[in-house]
């Protein structure tokens, strides 16, 4: 059976900054929507992804910007935070894995510069919205076999 992964909930403290922030990516905005109990739902979806990003009132028990790992794929991380810049979104500089597979947690054995080879899955660069939450850039130019 297949499963898909279709929704990544996330904690926000201000869902119009968030709203605001996500859409200034060019995220396409599926959904806002407001019940009478305060209870929001908002839904965006990165260009080119099948998975959305949903935060809102009352949609999530997380404490704002406690999301991290959260990945999105590029095929050109050097274009992908010049885009991000362009939009306003302050972008830390890509990197690779001293070890040249995927990266250590937090920023141990970071090398400054995509990887030299511009290996697939090797070089990374992060950003986080308005909350803290922690998005990373992946550079994929060629999916591994299966995927």
């Amino acid at each position: 059976m297949d499963m898909k992964l279709e929704v990544v909930v996330i904690p926000v403290s201000d869902v119009d900054r968030s709203k605001g922030f996500y859409k200034s990516l060019g995220w396409r905005l599926d959904a806002d929507f407001v019940a009478g109990d305060g209870f929001r739902v908002v839904q965006l979806t990165p260009p080119g992804s099948p998975c959305s990003v949903i935060f809102g009132n009352g949609v999530s028990s997380g404490v704002p910007g406690s999301a991290g790992g959260l990945y999105l794929v590029v095929s050109d991380v050097e274009a992908a935070r010049a885009e991000l810049a362009r939009n306003g979104v302050e972008v830390g500089e890509a990197f690779h894995d001293s070890g040249g597979v995927f990266h250590h947690a937090g920023s141990k054995d970071r090398v400054p510069s995509p990887d030299p080879e511009r290996c697939s899955y090797a070089s990374f660069a992060s950003f986080t919205d308005p909350d803290d939450n922690g998005w990373m850039l992946q550079e994929i130019t060629e999916r591994l076999p299966g995927r």
